[in-house]
């Protein structure tokens, strides 16, 4: 799938025109507001639970709207969130070393490789202060310094501490403040809570998003939710990579239907690797577990100077020690943003310097750390961190450095949003990881829980509001032949992946198609290895009509239906995912094209072809609309972390 066609250049026409501290205010002034008798008239689905969909949730109920919300895990708070650990992002400045809104929406801006909307990116810097006072009025435990205060910490590609952590729990804890809060409005009434329950598909009427069509995962039933609004905060793809650091269920159904029915697909190939995982250990590994990035604030990355050195690392002199990261990034040492740690591991591996199994791993090391600190004062930081690597590899990090190597985290890309969060359907707003809007071609760490928190307590309520109050919602019908329509192509799909009994289970389609994707558009990519896996897929996807085996019913709880739903779902999507990186003919971020590096192995980015958002049409020949960035505020430059 190499053919595409250029469409119109699409726009953000709802972000205020002034000075760029003034838009939010001014946006929100502007918005229309619905009376709050009236609200309850209004109902609104929310599809997901994690810290984006949980907040959004609570606080449309608080507002007064009937929240109809679904969530695949057993209960909400199971949602990915929970496998946060190392932060949130906030420019409260508590430790008076030069931080402030202006910048964190400069560092946001840069760490993204200037490829992300500015008025987005500083409205993001201005909410998180609320954020954390949010938390904080819930009773999230941050942790504390001995006075009492919050305590922060750095994370990659910035100089200030402005990471509030809750040592390395700190996804779990807001996940349950957001929890409790979306607890309070199911109890009230005001949130319609349907677990279990799995979107398969949109409802379109009359080009706006009315309904969902989902199936529920125990009993099998397929039903249909009409409401006037519809909310995605169903997270990102990166299992289209098959080993990445995302909970099995993770998936892309949602938003892939969705694209399916009219939403643009913004910046596909923008998938970041996260430079801090416990390194594979054999074909068997279904999943990657993520170590946390503040790990990196007192561990020290290095390998042995000597190719392919067989000696533990404890008997390697400092003298035979190479810290790549301090020795080529002094400034900002092992702290540089996660796509350049990445690259840098992947080099010095590929070199022959990389350690453990298949000399894929390099050394997180403690040892300075604890000699400086305290064993104790390391464990009250990262106990539970380290507990879980020795869990794991039976390797005591206290005694011996880590071994760590890049993996799929995160997903910059996602459906298309405008400065209300709302897509290119009217009436389906699309927050926290499942949209593109805030990080460009690289997140910096700690972004992910600002980003869906301050979209789901602060925008999305604001944003919403005004939708409601400018639109009509006449009545519709569950027996509309769209709701019809919508309800049988579920069904039909759900029978046809039953219907094959093939002789090849969905995991084996799902790993190869991770070990293409990651081979051909992982850390590093080129036209060639992209085409060739571009030739691969459409093959891989019609053996996987004709030869899947989905063994039971549809009607009763059939793990191996859901996974061969979302298996089909990125077979689709990874074309599209590829074929983004083919066009874009530059590498910025986590987009690294090998025929596009400085002299020093650095992303070189084309600002003159490429300084634009891909959002991509849906179609047999898919239409990609260019939005034109518009920096103002922060310039583009080369990155230097030196």
């Amino acid at each position: 799938m190499t053919d595409y066609t250029v469409g119109e250049p699409i726009a953000d026409t709802q972000a205020p025109a002034g000075p760029i501290e003034d838009r939010w205010d001014s946006r929100r002034f502007g918005a229309k507001l619905v009376n709050p008798a009236n609200r309850r008239r209004h109902r609104i689905i929310v599809v997901g639970t994690g810290l984006a969909g949980a907040s959004a949730g609570a606080t449309l109920a608080e507002q007064g709207y009937h929240v109809v919300q679904f969530c695949f895990q057993d209960s909400p708070r199971r949602a990915h969130s929970v496998a946060a650990q190392g932060g949130i992002n906030a420019a409260k400045n508590y430790r008076n070393d030069g931080d402030s809104v202006y910048r964190l929406f400069y560092d946001t801006v840069k760490g993204g490789d200037f490829r992300s909307r500015e008025s987005n990116v500083y409205r993001l810097a201005q909410v998180s202060t609320q954020i954390i006072d949010q938390a904080v009025a819930q009773g999230v435990p941050f942790a504390r310094e001995y006075g009492g205060l919050l305590d922060t910490r750095s994370f990659g590609g910035v100089q200030v501490q402005r990471t509030f952590y809750a040592r390395g729990q700190t996804g779990q804890q807001l996940l349950l403040g957001a929890y409790q809060a979306l607890a309070r409005q199911i109890d009230a009434g005001g949130v319609e809570m349907h677990p279990r329950t799995e979107m398969l598909d949109l409802i379109v009427s009359d080009g706006r998003a009315r309904g969902i069509v989902a199936r529920d995962l125990v009993t099998g039933e397929v039903t249909t939710h009409l409401a006037d609004a519809v909310v995605l905060a169903t997270g990102g793809y990166g299992n289209v990579f098959y080993l990445s650091t995302n909970a099995k269920g993770s998936n892309a159904t949602a938003i892939w239907r969705a694209h399916k029915r009219g939403a643009y697909f913004a910046n596909p190939c923008f998938t970041q690797i996260h430079p801090t995982c416990i390194p594979r250990s054999g074909e068997h590994q279904s999943k990657l577990t993520l170590m946390s990035e503040s790990l990196r604030n007192d561990g020290r990355i290095w390998v042995p100077k000597q190719p392919r050195d067989p000696r533990p690392p404890r008997e390697i002199p400092e003298s035979e020690r190479d810290y790549y990261l301090e020795r080529m990034y002094p400034s900002f040492g092992n702290l540089v943003p996660r796509d350049i740690a990445s690259r840098a591991a992947k080099n010095v591996c590929d070199a022959g310097f990389g350690v453990g199994p298949g000399g894929l791993g390099v050394y997180l090391d403690f040892a300075d750390a604890i000699e400086r600190m305290g064993r104790p004062a390391v464990e009250a930081k990262y106990g539970n961190l380290f507990d879980m690597y020795e869990r794991i590899t039976a390797e005591n990090p206290y005694e011996v450095p880590m071994r760590i190597y890049p993996a799929i985290h995160y997903t910059m890309g996602g459906l298309w949003v405008d400065y209300d969060l709302q897509s290119t359907v009217p009436g389906l707003f699309v927050i926290g990881e499942a949209n593109f809007s805030d990080h460009g071609a690289n997140r910096l760490g700690a972004s992910a829980l600002m980003q869906g928190l301050a979209d789901g307590y602060f925008v999305l309520p604001a944003t919403l509001n005004d939708y409601i109050a400018r639109s009509s919602f006449p009545a519709l019908d569950p027996a509309d032949p769209v709701v019809a329509q919508a309800e049988t192509a579920v069904r039909d799909r759900l029978e046809r992946l039953l219907s094959v009994r093939g002789t090849r289970s969905v995991d084996s389609f799902h790993r190869e198609l991770g070990h293409l994707m990651w081979d051909h558009c992982g850390m590093s990519r080129s036209a060639e290895g992209l085409r060739k896996a571009l030739d691969r897929i459409p093959e891989l996807r019609a053996e996987f009509w004709r030869d899947v085996r989905v063994p039971g019913t549809g009607a009763e709880l059939n793990q191996e239906l859901e996974k061969a739903g979302r298996v089909a779902d990125f077979l689709e999507l990874a074309e599209l995912l590829l074929l983004d990186a083919l066009v874009r003919e530059e590498s910025c971020g986590g987009h690294f094209r090998e025929e596009h590096q400085t002299e020093d192995g650095e992303a070189q980015r084309d600002d003159e072809r490429f300084s634009y958002v891909s959002a991509w049409e849906h179609g047999e020949h898919p239409v990609l609309h260019q939005e034109f960035l518009d920096f103002e505020h922060v310039h583009p430059t080369q990155r230097s972390y030196t």
